[in-house]
């Protein structure tokens, strides 16, 4: 793809050693943009960084350590030039009751997903004022309807959210812009860890015709390449989806009211339980920070 925008130019992706990142990846570098791929997983970056067409720097980084991703943006800088646009992607998920949850392992996924994200732009926005660039925050439909048994997870996703369209305004004066994307249900490990905990699975197909859907990574990862591209301000995927934010007032009564009659039986009888950090990522992200979910291995 010759005609793109970011052909021979930087962009960072976090989280793509896997799922929707590592899909990103490959649609990126379709498009000819250097890749700058940063992640827990050294070896599934290096795997990434090889399968891709373009000039890729794997850097095994932590989004919550603010001095690793500064030199991380300076590794960056110095291999493949300034960086013209930056995906917030990193993110982990758990599942469960609030009441019963490990209250680490809680806050390591408000760690990751919103912090995270804001120690990425922090790191990397002097080089998005040199280039006149884009950040884009990967959100999620929970952040436009909170849902039982995801509690920290839709906190961080609606945070990152509130955080991108802060930062929209802060630097939009400095050429910079910043958007923010709602993928639906994506096919990625994360999604089938949970597929396989009742509570959760039940909670999807309890969705209405459509949001019910996991649709595949690369479809997804397509979608956000052209949202990168064309320096979007929202992107939804499935685009119907932005019809939900006139209406985010109407959701939580609703989700209430389904949950008060559903949730008993949501995990065939048994006692609802914590899931501790979904898929292989939110494993490599245990074994990085630390077993502090009480979830076995």
């Amino acid at each position: 793809m010759t005609d793109s925008p970011l052909q021979d130019r930087t962009v960072v992706i976090t989280g793509a050693a896997r799922g929707l990142g590592a899909a990103l990846a490959h649609e990126l570098a379709r498009r000819g943009a250097r890749l700058a791929l940063l992640g827990h997983e050294g070896a599934g970056l290096d795997a990434v960084a090889a399968s891709v067409p373009t000039a890729a720097l794997p850097l095994e980084v932590d989004v919550t350590d603010p001095r690793g991703l500064d030199d991380a943006a300076g590794e960056v800088r110095s291999t493949l030039g300034r960086p013209s646009a930056v995906v917030a992607n990193a993110g982990i998920a758990e599942g469960g009751p609030f009441a019963t949850s490990d209250p680490a392992s809680w806050r390591r996924v408000i760690d990751v997903n919103l912090t995270g994200s804001a120690h990425t732009a922090r790191a990397f926005l002097p080089d998005l004022r040199a280039t006149a660039g884009y950040f884009l925050q990967i959100a999620s439909l929970a952040s436009i309807g909170a849902t039982p048994m995801m509690s920290a997870y839709c906190a961080s996703k609606a945070g990152a959210e509130a955080f991108a369209r802060s930062l929209q305004a802060e630097v939009a004066h400095e050429g910079v812009a910043v958007g923010v994307a709602y993928p639906g249900w994506t096919d990625t490990d994360m999604i089938r860890d949970a597929e396989g905990f009742a509570a959760l699975h039940e909670l999807r197909v309890h969705m209405p015709p459509g949001a019910r859907t996991i649709h595949p990574a690369d479809a997804v990862a397509a979608r956000l390449a052209r949202a990168v591209e064309r320096r979007s301000t929202a992107v939804y995927v499935p685009a119907w989806l932005r019809l939900l934010q006139p209406l985010r007032w109407v959701l939580p009564p609703v989700v209430v009211r389904l949950a008060r009659r559903d949730l008993p039986r949501w995990d065939s009888g048994r006692p609802l339980r914590a899931t501790g950090r979904l898929g292989a990522g939110g494993r490599a992200d245990r074994a990085a920070s630390g077993p502090d979910d009480g979830r076995p291995g």
